[in-house]
């Protein structure tokens, strides 16, 4: 079987500003450290061959005992392993684990993923489902579309928020990233561009990037979009389609006003690019909510979209759902052929209770939320005054930017204590971002404070070696 290779190159930028100076942690050390970030974040990929020793010693411009060093310890943690003549594989200790959300006594505790615990209101909602289950029994339980029943609850749910829908309109789908890739699979070659937001959601990189499409990133400006820079990447670029988060945008948290939404629509109809808009953040919105949907803005504008129940009431459900043409809907189950045969029976008819008592569950939800939001930007004002953000309009986490480029050494430091972060650079493409972390508020005020105050002093020892080395170089 031929392994996919990790480009020289592409490595180099992935691993950012690695680097430490005049910092007493070996070079090696700070370069394995770093390899096994993007190992755990899964931007280096599993199965994937690493390039040579030589030649990554004359990339990075170390020596090639500094890489060999390296090489030798993540074999020996088991995140490698080598053959002679062969080079080395990226794996996954036979020990590994998932990183457990909450923080307790010698665990470690993941605050790069945004998204909740289930609520009680979800074994509601599977007690209610396996109530119903018998009537079902005797279909074969194959439905590519999805559950009737369903699909004209979530078509109501459009209609309610300004976009008419008919149930003929929505295809369920096992979550919004497998809705994306279906997209792509029946969309898309090998080489086809596929516009995104700079930085966005680093699942969706990843769906482009396996579709074997070349993600064209339009960098986000300080406020809003950029919808000239929209407007000039089509038309250079000529991408099959474009995909897009306007509501509380990942990882940044602002929602795309009406306006703006009204030109992104208008270009989409005069260029013809279609455009896939992710829509998975839309009920978690705290002061207001969001405009209507984009497809509402143009009914000539080809826009595909994308909701899923995975951050509204738990990613355990694993279910979403494409909002399309029936024409579109009709092409993609034809698609799905190859990858399922539908979506679990008993899932839907939960996600069906759920979203008929949505007016009664979300406000609690998103009130927990709020708050929990109101408190981590208190605790990062105590810990950490150096750190700038906006604070998020919606969604789930705050997008932080710091005084320098050291996000990936601050996770990877963080790593040493158990403690899993979000490098901005997971939401970039080649590298970038990597003065920027994506903190998420979900976990409670204690689990936060304590993560904090582990992180605090890995924090101001990294910070304070920043600022020594300005001091150098203005003396």
């Amino acid at each position: 079987m031929s392994l996919r290779r990790s480009g020289t190159q592409s490595l180099v930028s992935l691993l950012g500003h690695w680097q430490e100076q005049h910092n007493r942690t070996p070079l090696w050390r700070q370069l394995t450290e770093a390899l096994r970030l993007l190992i755990l974040d899964g931007r280096l990929a599993l199965n994937s061959r690493l390039p040579g020793e030589r030649e990554l010693a004359a990339a990075l411009n170390v020596s090639r005992t500094t890489i060999a060093s390296a090489m030798a310890q993540l074999r020996d943690e088991g995140y490698i392993i080598s053959r002679h003549g062969s080079g080395s594989v990226v794996i996954l200790p036979a020990q590994h684990q998932q990183i457990p959300t909450r923080m307790a006594a010698g665990q470690a505790l993941d605050l790069s993923t945004a998204a909740l615990s289930a609520g009680p209101e979800i074994y509601q909602a599977y007690s209610h489902a396996l109530t119903l289950m018998p009537q079902h029994l005797e279909s074969t339980g194959y439905d590519q579309h999805g559950l009737h029943e369903l699909r004209e609850r979530i078509a109501q749910r459009y209609c309610e928020r300004g976009l008419a829908t008919r149930a003929d309109e929505i295809m369920v789908v096992n979550g919004a990233v497998s809705g994306l890739a279906l997209i792509l699979r029946l969309l898309t070659g090998p080489g086809d561009r596929v516009v995104v937001d700079n930085p966005t959601y680093p699942l969706a990189i990843a769906a482009i990037q396996g579709a074997s499409c070349r993600p064209v990133g339009v960098s986000l400006p300080q406020h809003g979009w950029d919808i000239d820079g929209l407007a000039a990447t089509f038309a250079q670029t000529a991408p099959r389609l474009a995909y897009l988060m306007p509501d509380f945008h990942n990882p940044t948290g602002r929602c795309m006003d009406s306006a703006t939404r009204q030109k992104l629509a208008d270009l989409s109809a005069r260029t013809r690019t279609t455009l896939v808009i992710d829509e998975t953040m839309v009920d978690l919105w705290y002061n207001a909510p969001p405009p209507p949907p984009l497809a509402a803005f143009n009914a000539q504008a080809p826009v595909i979209t994308l909701g899923s129940t995975g951050k509204s009431f738990w990613g355990g459900l694993r279910l979403g759902w494409i909002r399309a043409s029936s024409r579109t809907l009709s092409s993609l189950i034809q698609t799905r052929d190859t990858l399922d045969l539908g979506s679990p029976l008993l899932e839907q008819l939960a996600t069906c209770w759920l979203l008929e008592n949505s007016q009664t569950l979300l406000p609690a939800r998103r009130t927990m939320l709020a708050e929990r939001r109101d408190m981590c930007s208190q605790l990062m004002a105590e810990y950490f005054p150096q750190w700038r953000y906006i604070s998020p309009e919606g969604g789930l986490s705050f997008w932080v930017e710091l005084p320098d480029m050291l996000s990936t050494v601050f996770a990877a430091k963080a790593e040493g204590i158990g403690i899993h972060l979000g490098t901005g650079t997971r939401f970039g493409l080649a590298g970038a971002f990597d003065r920027w972390l994506r903190l998420p508020f979900t976990q409670d005020d204690e689990t936060l404070r304590t993560a904090f105050h582990a992180l605090q002093p890995l924090w101001n020892s990294l910070n304070g070696q920043q600022n020594n080395l300005r001091t150098r170089k203005i003396i």
